[in-house]
């Protein structure tokens, strides 16, 4: 059964807000079905559009907004860590990866984690930020799997 993702979910991995993703459905960059009223994408649709060099260029900043912010914060309430793994995964391994950070992030609603993902040529990009303890619990499950 093929995966799919919500607006909400491409929303998170992308970093673009959800008023973002409508206007690029309107103008047929970002292309999904709407199911019982909920859009939905195909793991090849959310492919075609982060690979989409229309749409690069914002996911790229978006990405490079989360450490430069990052860096940029003097004054942090609690323990943070920002990571960046770039891995040499074939593409059905970068959805796996995708779909694995996307589950961990939705298990902590609560928490401040923020997370971007972006796939370009023979490398997966995964930028993960949040508290200490919850970005080393959501990196040790994806290296104990």
């Amino acid at each position: 059964m093929e995966k799919y993702y919500t607006l909400n979910e491409v929303a998170m991995m992308t970093g673009l807000n959800t008023r973002t993703l409508r206007n690029y459905l309107k103008m047929d960059v970002l292309k999904g079905e709407k199911i019982d009223g909920i859009w939905k994408f195909s793991e090849c649709e959310f492919s075609d559009f982060i690979s989409n060099p229309y749409v690069k260029p914002s996911l790229q900043a978006k990405s490079k907004a989360i450490v430069f912010d990052f860096l940029n914060e003097k004054e942090k309430q609690l323990n943070e860590i920002c990571t960046i793994l770039d891995l040499h995964v074939d593409l059905t391994e970068s959805d796996e990866i995708s779909e694995f950070f996307c589950t961990e992030r939705n298990k902590r609603p609560e928490e401040k984690i923020t997370f971007s993902f972006e796939r370009n040529g023979t490398y997966t990009r995964l930028i993960l930020r949040g508290y200490e303890d919850t970005v080393m619990e959501i990196l040790h499950a994806y290296y104990n799997l």
